[in-house]
């Protein structure tokens, strides 16, 4: 849809994408408009319209990217602009939920049937022992350095380890927490669009450190039937026990499950597609009897910037969420100073030499820029958001953390790209999206362990707590549990 000059458009907050954007430039501070002959952008983002209505602004040029004032919105707006477009489950279970009830009943049959359909693939084995599996040949550019990133992973996840607690908080009462592997762990490693040994090591290697006996990795296999050799290096490196052979709902419901090839799991863990994410979730509450790492969404970025932060560096970073998937959501916080315009044009000219500059292109056009006054405003947009990744360019990045509570993982300072975090910098990249960033962490040494709490009284620890214990007993009515007490210490029953 063409905009007419000088129109006057509301701009409102969808809550899915379904509609080609509508796309506006708007008045800009002083200090950010945009040189001659280029431009800066603010879009009605498509879809479906919240109730939110953001103030009218004025429509000069047809661009790419929208924009708004921080400081010019209101609490609901603020709300609206932080919302993710809607994920509607409802017809994802309706087809989900045959392929795991089938899955179930069936076992390696149904994974076979289901990866024939969809991924075009026959399987003349759906899981197999990972010693079972040749070593895959590599170049040793391509070792070198997924030997690096294993290192500095493992080494992060390895000082994660928590000491023992023990606390005496009565003589004789002695109270302790102790920390146990998960047994049986599955790990999901997508496939499709992009090959992505990194999510192997992610998983893995903090499971390995943990101590899980059964990690098995599921992950869709190439036309051959085989797993890509990047993958099932990574996975050999990092202790995965067993490979399934098989990506989807198929894939997430046989590690549920179990299958006669496929070690049932405790744990399900992994990013995926929506069909993934909604077996995950049908599963947790089935009587499969396992857990999620997290809820997953498209994936993110919020990049803060100010005037010190090179425009081709805040173009790269926007860029590196946006070709993940049309769904990626990508935003720019900018502080005064920031050249809008050039960084729009950086956008513009990495987009085109991007093997993926495509896909890129559809992410960006539900992206949007938030101009921000200062540093509380920026950082108290950015805690609203809660984004998976948050970059933090700007002068003196380390006196922004204290100011920062809802991110996945945070990138400090122009040297720090996200990519980094992706890859090889120690820290994990499977992290919580959507907005779950306000109350999941991201996956960790912990996610592989459960805690389990201790007690052991004396006979004087027993005196000293129990008459508490036997009164409150009563308050509750449960006179056997106070019985339990009273017994041993020799008191009336």
């Amino acid at each position: 849809m063409k905009i007419a000059q000088n129109s006057t458009v509301d701009c409102a907050i969808p809550c899915s994408n379904h509609v080609r954007p509508v796309w506006l430039r708007p008045r800009l501070p002083q200090q950010l408009q945009p040189a001659p002959g280029r431009s800066a952008g603010v879009c009605r983002q498509g879809g479906r319209m919240a109730a939110v209505v953001i103030k009218a602004v004025t429509a000069e040029k047809i661009s790419s990217l929208k924009t708004y004032r921080a400081s010019e919105l209101s609490t609901a707006d603020l709300l609206a602009l932080t919302a993710r477009p809607r994920i509607d489950f409802t017809s994802i279970l309706d087809t989900v939920a045959p392929i795991v009830d089938d899955v179930r009943r069936r076992g390696d049959a149904a994974v076979k049937d289901y990866t024939a359909r969809f991924d075009r693939v026959e399987l003349s084995s759906v899981c197999v022992p990972i010693e079972e599996l040749e070593d895959p040949e590599l170049s040793a550019e391509s070792k070198e350095a997924f030997d690096i990133a294993y290192e500095n992973i493992k080494a992060f996840h390895e000082a994660q380890r928590s000491a023992p607690l023990e606390v005496e908080t009565m003589p004789g009462v002695r109270c302790r927490r102790v920390t146990r592997p998960i047994g049986a762990v599955g790990l999901y490693v997508p496939g499709g669009t992009a090959v992505l040994p990194s999510s192997t090591l992610m998983m893995a290697v903090p499971a390995q450190i943990a101590g899980c006996r059964t990690v098995v990795m599921a992950t869709p296999p190439r036309k051959d039937g085989q797993v890509t050799p990047e993958v099932l290096y990574c996975a050999k490196k990092a202790g995965v026990t067993h490979v399934l052979k098989a990506g989807g709902a198929q894939a997430v419901a046989a590690l549920a499950w179990g299958t006669e090839s496929c070690p049932k799991v405790d744990k399900l863990l992994g990013p995926g597609n929506q069909y993934v994410t909604a077996a995950k979730m049908l599963l947790q509450n089935s009587e499969a009897m396992v857990s999620i790492d997290m809820p997953a969404g498209p994936s993110e970025v919020l990049v803060i910037a100010d005037a010190q932060a090179d425009p081709a560096h805040v173009a790269a970073d926007l860029l590196s969420q946006a070709e993940h998937g049309p769904d990626s959501q990508v935003v720019l916080v900018a502080l005064p100073g920031v050249d809008l315009a050039a960084v729009e044009e950086e956008v513009e000219r990495q987009c085109d030499a991007l093997p993926r500059g495509d896909v890129a292109r559809q992410a960006l056009s539900h992206s949007c820029i938030v101009v921000a006054k200062d540093k509380a405003e920026a950082a108290n947009f950015s805690n609203m958001y809660a984004p998976e990744h948050l970059i933090v360019n700007v002068e003196d990045a380390e006196d922004w953390l204290p100011q920062l509570d809802n991110a996945g993982s945070v990138f400090l300072g122009r040297w720090t790209p996200e990519s980094v975090g992706d890859y090889a910098s120690g820290t994990n990249h499977v992290l919580p999206t959507y907005g779950y960033a306000r109350m999941y962490s991201g996956v960790s040494l912990d996610t592989f362990q459960k805690k389990m709490t201790v007690q052991s009284l004396t006979l004087e620890g027993l005196r000293n707590v129990g008459p508490a214990v036997a009164h409150m007993a009563a308050v509750e009515g449960l006179d056997a549990h106070r019985r339990a007490v009273t017994m041993r210490l020799g008191l009336p029953n």
